[in-house]
Order: C-alpha cells, then sequence, then structure tokens
C-alpha cells in the first residue's frame, strides 16, 4: 500500500498546551502510520483536506528555526499530543530529533510520548534535558491482539526500549491506555514494567468519534462473549467495571507495596523507588471537584 506523504509549512511547531502535564505540546506530523483502530486523535483529520482514512496519510512539517528558545526554559514540552514523534517515517525526516536539537540546552523540561522504540536513536540527545521522562503506551501482552490494533512497534521492543531508557537514569513511563475491559491484563503489564519503569499510568477506553463503531463490530466479531458487557458500560453508561477495577488496582498495589494515586508525584519521588500506580479512571470527576473547590 502507498501512503501519501507530504510536506507542509507551519509558523511554529509548538502551541500552548491545554494538557495538565505540560505547557506545550509538539507535533511534528500530522496523521500517524501507526493507525490505531482506538486512535484519540482521529478528529484531527477534518482539519487536513485528506480524503484518505486516518492512518493513511502523513504530512511532515517543517518551520523556522526557533528564534528564541530560550523563552521555553523551565516549561515542559510535550512530545507528542495528536500523533507519534516517532512513527517510522521519523527514521527519514527528523524531524522530532531536529525539534529536540533547537530547544537543547535551554533548559527545557521535556515529555515523549511513544508505540516506538526507534526513540532510542536520539538517547544521547533526550538524557540532556533535565527531567526527561519517556512514556510507551501499552496496554496488552499478547502480540497478536497488538497486532489487530496497531502497526506500531512489538510490546517487546517497547519494553527493550523503556528498560535501556531506565538502565540510563532517564524515568519512563508505562501507560497502560487504552485499557479494554475484558482484554488488558493491567496486574500482569505492572509485573512486566515494575522494574524498569518510575511511573504507571492507568487510562480506561472511551468510545467516541468514528473509531467507536470500528471498536464495536471488532467487539462483535473477535469477542462476542465480551459484546454485553461493552454495550453495558458503553451503551448503558455503567462505570461498575471501572470502580471495581479500581477496587482490584488498590488491592494489588497493596499487597505490592507501589503507591496508588490519582494524581501524578512522580517526579518527587527517588528515581530507584517503586513505581508510582496512577489511575485516570475517574479524571473528569477529579477536574470537576477541583473547579467547584476553585482549584
Amino acid at each position: 500500500m502507498t501512503v501519501p506523504i507530504r510536506s507542509i509549512s507551519v509558523k511554529s511547531v509548538l502551541t500552548k498546551s491545554n494538557l495538565p502535564v505540560s505547557d506545550y505540546s509538539a507535533n511534528p506530523y500530522t496523521g500517524c502510520l501507526h493507525a490505531c483502530k482506538y486512535c484519540y486523535a482521529s478528529f484531527m483529520k477534518r482539519f487536513t483536506n485528506h480524503p484518505e482514512e486516518w492512518g493513511e496519510f502523513l504530512d511532515v512539517k517543517t518551520w523556522p528555526d526557533i528564534k528564541h528558545p530560550e523563552k521555553y526554559s523551565g516549561c515542559e514540552v510535550f512530545l507528542s499530543s495528536v500523533t507519534d514523534p516517532y512513527q517510522p517515517a521519523e527514521e527519514k525526516f527528523c524531524r522530532t530529533r531536529k525539534l529536540l536539537e533547537q530547544l537543547q540546552g535551554h533548559n527545557v523540561r521535556l515529555s515523549i510520548a511513544t508505540k516506538s522504540d526507534l526513540v532510542l536513536r536520539d538517547l544521547d540527545l533526550i538524557r540532556t534535558f533535565p527531567n526527561a521522562r519517556v512514556s510507551w503506551s501499552i496496554n496488552t501482552l499478547d502480540e497478536s491482539f497488538r497486532c489487530e490494533m496497531d502497526r506500531a512497534a512489538s510490546i517487546e521492543r517497547r519494553l527493550n526500549a523503556m528498560r535501556i531508557f531506565h538502565d540510563n537514569g532517564i524515568r519512563t513511563t508505562c501507560f497502560i491506555s487504552p485499557i479494554f475491559p475484558g482484554i488488558t491484563d493491567v496486574p500482569a503489564i505492572i509485573e512486566r514494567a515494575k522494574n524498569q519503569c518510575n511511573l504507571v499510568w492507568l487510562e480506561n477506553l472511551n468510545l467516541r468519534g468514528n473509531f467507536r463503531g470500528v471498536i464495536m463490530s471488532w467487539i462483535r466479531e473477535k469477542r462476542p462473549e465480551l459484546l454485553s458487557l461493552y454495550h453495558e458500560i458503553y451503551s448503558a453508561k455503567n462505570l461498575s467495571y471501572w470502580y471495581d477495577l479500581d477496587e482490584l488496582m488498590k488491592d494489588y498495589c497493596g499487597k505490592n507495596n507501589l503507591p496508588y494515586v490519582r494524581n501524578d508525584d512522580s517526579m518527587k519521588r527517588n528515581f530507584d523507588s517503586p513505581p508510582v500506580v496512577v489511575n485516570y479512571f475517574f479524571h473528569s470527576e477529579i477536574v470537576k471537584r477541583k473547579k467547584e473547590n476553585g482549584q
């Protein structure tokens, strides 16, 4: 299959972020060839004028050199919010690396999210950023299920990259997302990753937009025994599955001496401490509560 790849010019690759974990977001690409069936960023297609489906095209961004990179000193820059900065095209186009080179040496706090091990190419560059951290999305240890859901690196390659970064003193995150009810074995993933990460984030599968039908069709065809559960969660809006999983995780973390919280305090902990497990199932509830309390 030939995927259309085009170059587009933008004024800046850095934009103010609405995410609670960063000050700026950087997306060196529009589109992502990992083509995850559940991609939350697929809404971006409507801004691209592409007739192709999300995951079947890529725009490579070019931008002027950052004139005053020092203005980002002390700020956290997140790569990336609506693409994977280390998808396969990065090996050729090096747009993520170009941005890192422009920001290097200016006291920028760097946060990277990926499903690739190509990030290993930039290990020596990333380690020059103070308090850098890198996360890998891993929602299964079953490679056959992974292949059904995305075209990214294998789970073993992701875990190996995580281990190498952690061994080199860079904070790492195992992002267990999205958790598929009845499919994702959260404790098993934590057991596999806990000695090579500083943080574990848990995020539930949200079915919205065009991919809702895609996922429900997949469940109906491949895992029909789960269909009633998915209808209960996503049609009847019954949250009991997530509350039960929350209790299970409290119990698991308690027995394994892992801190279990609903906010991220990993940067305050000793590097060699056991990872903090952060539950984002109820993030919207926390945001609402903070607004009510004027926080």
